[in-house]
């Protein structure tokens, strides 16, 4: 699964670490997500979503589609 989570969490000046604290998972989780290693559990996914004031597909996106 592709997904921008890396880019937003830049855009907020965040590490991973610091991403990771707020949504209650490890750093190695974000870092597997952000690299595509890890699909989210819905309710990860709402988390960021909610986090970033975005919907999931603005997100998250299947491999190959356009986000």
């Amino acid at each position: 699964m592709d997904n921008i989570l890396n880019e937003l969490r830049d855009r907020q000046g965040w590490s991973q670490g610091d991403l990771a604290k707020q949504l209650g998972v490890s750093r190695q989780t974000v870092n597997a997500l952000e690299k595509g290693r890890y699909d989210p559990s819905l309710p990860l996914a709402f988390k960021i979503a909610r986090l970033f004031d975005l919907k999931i597909e603005e997100i998250f996106s299947d491999d190959g589609e356009k986000k």
